[in-house]
């Protein structure tokens, strides 16, 4: 079967887009060892949209308001419990993640549509990504990164939980929750043995992960979403176990 790269172009520009962001914040929460604060925030974020979606919120980025009050709500509430119970964050963060999960499906449950809804929001629809929807996301990001390099060591935790969340909820917009997680973690555990350009490292093996997921899901008729997430897992995986270990006394704050 044949590829259609125009078809691919949009949804591979998304992938790079998330990628640009969730590259280094996942270098970042990897070194923080809150690895599942992503996934927690994104399906709190996705709970915002389904509350627009119930209430039939059609105005400009109403969806995208939601999400985001619904993700800085949950950042701020994880910013109180690492104050409040920092032996416990690791579990609190994925305890959010069930609640947000479980409430969704429960907001949902009489609507005939609910199911898809739930699928949507978890695989996401990357390959349907149209332009149009890239551009406030690009701008948005044209912001946040360069922040977030200049400005990392002085954010703090408080607004190292805002701005994540604010990253996190442009990118489920676009991809899903299951890709969001998987573009933060898993280049950034593949190229935590090197001791230079990780950052470098980390944006290849993710960009190649992206190109051969999607040209998979054209190829053979695959759920996108899907098939990128394995491809990022699985060509990680490979640089995890092929890469050069640095040793253990090595400082891992190089990027």
């Amino acid at each position: 079967m044949s590829i259609d790269f125009a078809l691919l172009a949009a949804p591979l520009a998304a992938g790079l887009l998330v990628l640009a962001i969730h590259v280094p914040l996942g270098i970042e929460v990897l070194r923080r060892g809150i690895i599942f604060i992503d996934l927690a925030i994104a399906q709190v974020a996705g709970l915002g949209v389904i509350v627009a979606l119930l209430f039939d919120w059609d105005a400009p980025f109403a969806a995208q308001g939601a999400a985001a009050g619904a993700a800085l709500g949950g950042a701020l509430l994880l910013h109180w419990t690492e104050r409040r119970w920092p032996a416990v964050q690791e579990a609190l963060i994925g305890l959010l993640f069930v609640a947000a999960a479980a409430a969704g499906i429960l907001l949902l449950a009489g609507n005939p549509h609910g199911g898809q809804h739930l699928q949507d929001l978890l695989a996401g629809q990357i390959l349907w990504v149209g332009w149009a929807q890239l551009w406030p996301v690009a701008l948005l990001y044209a912001v946040l990164l360069p922040l977030w390099f200049a400005a990392r060591a002085r954010l703090g935790r408080l607004g190292f939980y805002l701005l994540f969340a604010l990253m996190v909820t442009a990118s489920v917009q676009l991809v899903g929750v299951l890709l969001v997680f998987a573009s933060l973690i898993a280049p950034a555990v593949a190229v935590s043995g090197l001791l230079r350009r990780r950052l470098v490292a980390a944006y290849g093996i993710g960009a190649l992960a992206y190109v051969t997921g999607l040209a998979l899901s054209a190829a053979a008729d695959l759920p996108a979403g899907a098939a990128v997430v394995c491809c990022l897992v699985g060509i990680s995986f490979l640089a995890l176990a092929t890469m050069p270990r640095r040793p253990a006394s090595a400082d891992n704050s190089h990027a």
